[in-house]
């Protein structure tokens, strides 16, 4: 079983930067690929951004250039640095993992909120 927490959302205006971090505790054979998902109201969950052990990298076309994923294996972390954010990437942000090597995997976060005011 893993367990995953993440922090860092709050409210940013237009043009301004948040980091998310996610911190996971449990058994490292489970956890593999990670990824930071999103949920606007009234749509449905979207990839932001995910990472391999390696740190192999794949992000979404509307956060590219805009966002960057990483991870600390050692200390099962994983973060999201947001510049430049947008009125439009307000959500709850979900950190997620599992055993697998390729796409998403069975362990949620809570969520953490991000709101861009315009």
């Amino acid at each position: 079983q893993v367990q995953l927490v993440e922090s860092g959302g709050g409210l940013v205006q237009a043009g301004g930067s948040l980091r998310l971090s996610c911190a996971a505790s449990g058994s490292s054979l489970s956890i593999n690929v990670m990824g930071w998902y999103r949920q606007a109201p009234g749509k449905q969950r979207e990839l932001v951004a995910d990472i391999t052990r390696s740190g192999t990298t794949n992000y979404a076309d509307s956060v590219k250039g805009r966002f960057t994923i990483s991870r600390d294996n050692a200390k099962k972390m994983m973060y999201l640095q947001m510049n430049s954010l947008k009125p439009d990437d307000t959500a709850v942000y979900y950190c997620n993992t599992g055993p697998s090597g390729l796409g998403r995997g069975p362990y949620w976060g809570q969520g953490t909120q991000v709101t861009v005011s315009s």
